[in-house]
């Protein structure tokens, strides 16, 4: 039993209702909604949990906070993601589960083990499930980073794949678009591992369409749908915009009937049965757990 509260002044109070000495725990907590209240709860529970003796306490956190600032992209930039690692690693966490890393490197910021499981073997099967012409679909990454998710994804079905380069004037705005890859006929499912604002994808949705692809999609990890995203993905010409429940999604659910949702706690759940009982976690890295 926890309980977790605000004081006055917005300061979170964290109170564990029974004895964890000797124990195995495990804190669930995402990194979205009040994202620095969260961060600091986490850190509080940890620490709570390690001074009350707990043998082993494992953060479970679908959705990195933070990890998006992983680089030093320009001058005076801070790589938040490795501040975050510190913070969780000196408030006494022994391992990390975490869900489709921005950057895989992001695991060498730590000194503890973390496991990154990978979203894409629920994708496979939603696609496979979902997308009746899927053996006559290209799977397309928005930005060049995400070339390596879009290839694993493109080889598993036997499909191909495209990418769009796109050249950015300043954050969170795009300049000009440019489709390596051939859509003509078919099915286009666009694949990152997050969206924010949504106007990258809703671009390159755009981009597809005139390229043209008969319907477009779009699988993402992490649905954090801030500012003006919903309206844009309402405006935008998608059959569908697939996100996993690493972040809630019911209020935007709400407001946008497009946004479907593959629940990936039983990914979860399966990691940590399998980190409890000491046994291998790669299967989950191409399986999904029955």
């Amino acid at each position: 039993m926890w309980a977790a509260e605000r004081r006055g002044n917005g300061a979170a109070a964290v109170e564990i209702g029974e004895s964890v000495r000797g124990e195995d725990v495990y804190i669930v907590q995402s990194g979205c909604g009040e994202i620095n209240d969260n961060l600091m709860e986490l850190l509080i529970m940890i620490n709570a949990c390690k001074i009350a003796s707990a043998s082993r306490v494992t953060a479970v956190i679908p959705c990195f906070p933070y990890a998006r600032q992983d680089k030093k992209d320009k001058s005076r930039a801070p790589i938040s993601a490795k501040l975050v690692a510190n913070m969780l690693s000196v408030a006494g966490a022994d391992h990390i589960i975490t869900m489709d890393l921005h950057a895989s490197q992001i695991q060498g910021f730590f000194d503890i083990p973390v496991d990154n499981l990978y979203a894409e073997p629920a994708v496979l099967k939603w696609i496979r499930e979902n997308i009746s012409e899927w053996r006559n679909c290209t799977i397309v990454s928005p930005d060049a980073g995400g070339a390596k998710r879009v290839t694993s994804i493109a080889d598993r079905l036997n499909v191909d794949f495209a990418l769009i380069h796109k050249e950015r004037k300043k954050a969170n705005e795009v300049d000009r678009m440019v489709l390596v890859g051939d859509v003509k006929d078919r099915v286009a499912i666009l694949v990152d591992d997050m969206a924010d604002t949504c106007g990258t994808i809703c671009h390159a949705a755009d981009k597809l369409l005139s390229a043209g692809a008969t319907r477009v999609y779009a699988i993402l990890t992490h649905g954090i749908f801030s500012g003006p995203a919903i309206s844009r993905i309402n405006n935008a010409c998608f059959e569908a915009v697939v996100v996993t429940n690493t972040i809630p999604q019911e209020d935007k659910m709400k407001h946008c009937s497009k946004i479907q949702v593959i629940d990936i706690s039983m990914i979860l759940a399966e990691a940590i049965r399998r980190t409890h009982n000491g046994e291998s976690v790669s299967y989950l890295f191409s399986h999904v757990p029955l």
